[in-house]
C-alpha cells in the first residue's frame, strides 16, 4: 500500500476521532441550557465534559497538522476555498473554550447567562458548518486548471450542503442527550434520555435523506456498506434510548458518526477535493507531500499516536463515574443588579 494511501486513511480516522468525540462536546453545549432547572444543574451538564473537552480538540489539531503535511496542495485549497465557514468555526471554538473557563468567574445571574448563550451558539455553529463542508467536499467544489479556488461563498450553501448541515446538528444533538443521560444521574438524567427519545425520529428522517440524495449524488457504491452501517446503527440508537439503554445507544451514536465520516471518505477515495470542471480535481496523488516526507512522517505516527490515545483512554476511564447534584459543591449566591432584573433573569 502506497503512503498517500495510508495518510489518506490515517486522516479520516483523526477526523472519525474527533466527531465522535467532539460530537457530544457541541451536544452538551447545546443542550446545557435546554436540559436545566437551574444553575446547580446546568453545572452538571457541563462537568460531563468539564475533564475532556479539550483533549477531544486535539484530534482536529492532528487532524489538521496531518493535513497540512501529507497534502499540502489539499490544505492551501481547502483553506482558501472555505476562508469564511472554517474561520467561523474557530472563532466558535475559541468562544467555546472560554465560555467553560469564564463561566464560573462570574457571580451574578446575568454573567453565566451570557456564558451559556455563548455556549449553545458556539457548539451550534460548528455542529452545522461542520456539515455544510463536509458536504460541499463530496458535492465537488469549482476549481480552475491550477487547482485553485474558482467559486464563491455561494458554491458552499447549496441545499444538498445544508441538508448536510442539518444532518450532522441533529446527530450530535443526539449523540450529546446520549452522553449526557449516560454520564448523569437524578432529573438530568430523565431529562436528557427523554430528550433523545424525542430527537431520534427526526435525526433518522433527516440522516436518511441525506444518505439517498449523496449516494443518487455520488453514485459511489464503495462507501454503500459504511452508509448501511451507519443507518442501521442510528435505527438501533433510537431503540435502544427508548429502552433505557444508554451505554449502547452511545455506542450506536458513536458507530453511526464514524461510519458515517468513513463512509464520506471512501467515497472520495481517490479524490480528496473533487471539483464540478472536470480534470480540475486534486487526488491523493496530485496533492501529496513527497515520499521522504510521509516516511518521516509514518515512523513518527508510529511512535506518537499511542501515547496520545493511551493517555486519553486513561483520562476517560478516570472520569467514568456518573455525576448528579451531590456531586456539584456549592457555588457563591448568585448577586443581583439593575442589568440582572431588566433581562428578566429569574431570582
Amino acid at each position: 500500500m502506497e503512503l498517500t494511501t495510508v495518510w489518506f486513511a490515517l486522516i479520516a480516522v483523526l477526523f472519525i476521532g474527533y466527531f465522535v468525540l467532539e460530537g457530544f462536546d457541541f451536544g452538551v453545549g447545546m443542550l446545557a441550557p435546554v436540559l436545566s432547572e437551574d444553575d446547580t444543574d446546568r453545572r452538571v451538564v457541563i462537568n460531563t465534559v468539564g475533564p475532556v473537552w479539550d483533549g477531544n480538540e486535539v484530534w482536529l489539531i492532528t487532524a489538521g497538522g496531518a493535513l497540512f503535511a501529507a497534502f499540502p496542495e489539499w490544505y492551501a485549497t481547502l483553506f482558501s476555498g472555505f476562508y469564511l465557514p472554517l474561520l467561523a468555526i474557530l472563532v466558535a471554538l475559541i468562544v467555546r473554550g472560554v465560555a467553560f473557563e469564564f463561566r464560573g468567574k462570574g457571580d451574578t445571574a446575568l454573567w453565566r447567562a451570557r456564558w451559556d448563550r455563548a455556549l449553545f451558539w458556539s457548539s451550534l455553529l460548528p455542529a452545522f458548518l461542520w456539515g455544510v463542508a463536509f458536504a460541499s467536499i463530496l458535492r465537488g467544489v469549482p476549481l480552475d486548471a491550477d487547482h485553485e479556488w474558482a467559486g464563491s461563498l455561494l458554491d458552499l450553501l447549496s441545499p444538498y450542503a445544508l441538508l448536510g448541515g442539518l444532518t450532522t446538528l441533529l446527530l450530535f444533538l443526539l449523540h450529546g442527550a446520549v452522553f449526557i443521560s449516560l454520564k448523569t444521574d437524578g432529573d438530568v438524567r430523565h431529562r436528557a434520555r427523554a430528550l433523545a427519545a424525542r430527537l431520534a425520529p427526526p435525526t433518522v428522517l433527516v440522516a436518511a435523506g441525506f444518505l439517498i440524495w449523496t449516494h443518487a449524488q455520488t453514485g459511489n457504491v464503495r462507501s454503500a456498506a459504511l452508509s448501511v452501517v451507519a443507518a442501521l446503527s442510528l435505527v438501533a440508537a433510537t431503540l435502544l434510548v427508548r429502552t433505557r439503554r444508554e451505554g449502547w445507544a452511545f455506542t450506536a451514536t458513536a458507530l453511526t458518526i464514524a461510519a458515517a465520516v468513513g463512509a464520506m471518505f471512501l467515497a472520495l477515495f481517490p479524490d480528496v477535493l473533487p471539483s464540478t470542471v472536470a480534470g480540475n480535481g486534486l487526488t491523493v496523488e496530485n496533492a501529496s507531500s513527497t515520499d521522504y516526507t510521509l516516511e518521516i512522517m509514518t515512523w513518527v505516527a508510529v511512535f506518537a499516536t499511542p501515547v496520545v490515545v493511551a493517555y486519553q483512554a486513561w483520562s476517560y476511564w478516570v472520569f467514568r463515574k456518573r455525576i448528579s447534584r451531590d456531586h456539584i459543591a456549592p457555588a457563591r449566591p448568585l448577586q443581583r443588579g439593575p442589568r440582572d432584573d431588566r433581562a428578566g433573569l429569574p431570582r
